[in-house]
């Protein structure tokens, strides 16, 4: 969330090896975006720490002992196990730690018998989608603390998604609280300028409209019919692939591969309504970062910016350049960084900008929130302006919706908010599908 946690981990780091206790190396694991990043902050901010990047074809002719730190990703944990796994570390420290919220997962398997002194989860998202992904990490960091995953579910992830047991919330929170260093903007970014959020609401219109209540009630019935015969619990890749496809119409029929979405390319009341909003903010001298999920939506708005001779750049899980990137847009040349949600939703600095636009809206809010937080962070400046673009009446009026719930479980377990939460119902299912208001 740009509050320092790369600098706080390096200065404990720092202040152990001074006291003597850094006798063997520390792994750092992370995504393959930010381990250069550990490795530019290392050098700034505790030079005297000997650093290894252990990544690319060279890796394996260094020794860790001669290291303080030796920072890898995710990936090469799985790759190289054996070299992880035959050494025993002072410190395993998982940035982005969320990436073992899965505990079936091959990695996250593989992590949890690394030999470490010490462990540190850290995350500006430790929650993402449901509790059981909190006891995967503190299944990492103390095993045992939150019994076993049936147990937990049993006595806690069951009772606070379901049925909204507010007291079952509270002893989860005692229980994990002191074990959890929170920090908020309010805290630690006093100094941080006004963050403004706006939503603003397009109608759909003409054949946009039309496809998308096509698709609706085609969707609906299919989703009915798999909850009849399945249940809610195992009719999620049903239920998804219909959301997508509403999401994706709502967005641009385009995106759609479907034919009849070739009706409907040039009434995108989002792109339109999108397109007027860059033109205002590029007279306004405004710099402005824009988040999509989907990789083809960056593709039609880059070509709407190509019409109109805007300067931009432009960041998606394919790029190789990002710090290139990054670095171009602060020197304050380019107004417009269009930027994929899942690849740039973290790790990068970008406080040139001042407005951040939410083209569509994704599940989660804390994802959202991280991708904001590129701009609205330390080193910030200016005030910053957020504007989330929704479709009046649609699915992404429903995801708004289920991101306050999301808020509420996350701040209920972190905070001492203890308001009710509960899981996917019928009852979503009815918002989801609910047919456009009347023109």
């Amino acid at each position: 969330m740009g509050l320092g946690k790369t600098v706080q981990t390096l200065a404990h780091l720092q202040v152990e090896k001074e006291a003597g206790r850094l006798t063997k190396a520390s792994l750092i694991v992370a995504p393959t975006s930010l381990v250069w990043n550990w490795f530019a902050e290392a050098k700034r901010f505790t030079p005297a720490l000997k650093v290894l990047v252990f990544h690319g074809a060279l890796r394996h002719q260094d020794s860790f002992d001669e290291y303080d730190i030796v920072v890898s990703t995710y990936g090469l944990i799985q790759r190289d196990k054996s070299r992880f796994m035959d050494y025993a570390f002072y410190y395993l420290i998982l940035d982005e730690s969320q990436s073992i919220k899965n505990a079936r997962t091959k990695t996250t398997q593989i992590i949890q018998q690394i030999q470490a002194k010490h462990r540190l989860c850290l995350s500006g998202t430790p929650l993402e989608n449901h509790l059981g992904e909190l006891w995967s990490l503190f299944h990492f960091l103390m095993p045992g603390l939150l019994g076993d995953a049936k147990q937990f579910s049993r006595f806690f992830k069951n009772p606070i998604e379901k049925q909204g047991d507010t007291e079952r919330r509270r002893l989860l929170a005692k229980r994990v609280q002191p074990f959890i260093l929170r920090r908020t903007k309010n805290q630690v970014a006093q100094e941080l300028p006004d963050k403004t959020e706006m939503t603003l609401t397009i109608e759909l219109t003409g054949t946009q409209r039309d496809l998308y209540e096509a698709i609706r009630m085609s969707m609906e019935k299919k989703v009915r019919d798999a909850i009849a015969k399945r249940g809610i619990g195992k009719s999620h890749i049903v239920l998804l692939d219909a959301l997508l496809k509403l999401r994706q119409v709502c967005c641009d029929p385009r995106l759609l591969s479907m034919p009849e979405a070739e009706m409907a390319y040039a009434t995108s009341a989002k792109l339109n309504a999108l397109m007027e909003l860059v033109d205002s903010l590029i007279d306004e001298g405004r710099r402005m970062l824009i988040f999509s999920q989907f990789t083809s939506m960056l593709q039609l708005i880059e070509d709407q910016l190509n019409q109109r001779n805007y300067p931009y750049l432009k960041l998606t899980g394919q790029t190789q350049n990002r710090q290139a990137l990054v670095s171009q847009f602060q020197e304050g040349q380019i107004p417009i960084f269009l930027i994929s949600l899942k690849a740039g939703g973290t790790g990068l600095n970008l406080t040139r900008a001042d407005t951040v636009i939410h083209y569509d809206p994704w599940w989660n809010p804390a994802v959202e929130d991280q991708a904001t937080d590129r701009s609205h962070r330390i080193g910030q400046t200016s005030p910053v302006f957020v504007y989330k673009l929704i479709t009046s009446g649609t699915v992404e009026e429903a995801i708004l919706a289920m991101q306050d719930r999301k808020r509420q479980l996350f701040d209920g377990i972190l905070s001492d908010n203890i308001r009710g939460i509960t899981g996917l119902t019928k009852q979503d299912v009815e918002q989801f599908f609910m047919p456009l208001p009347a023109e």
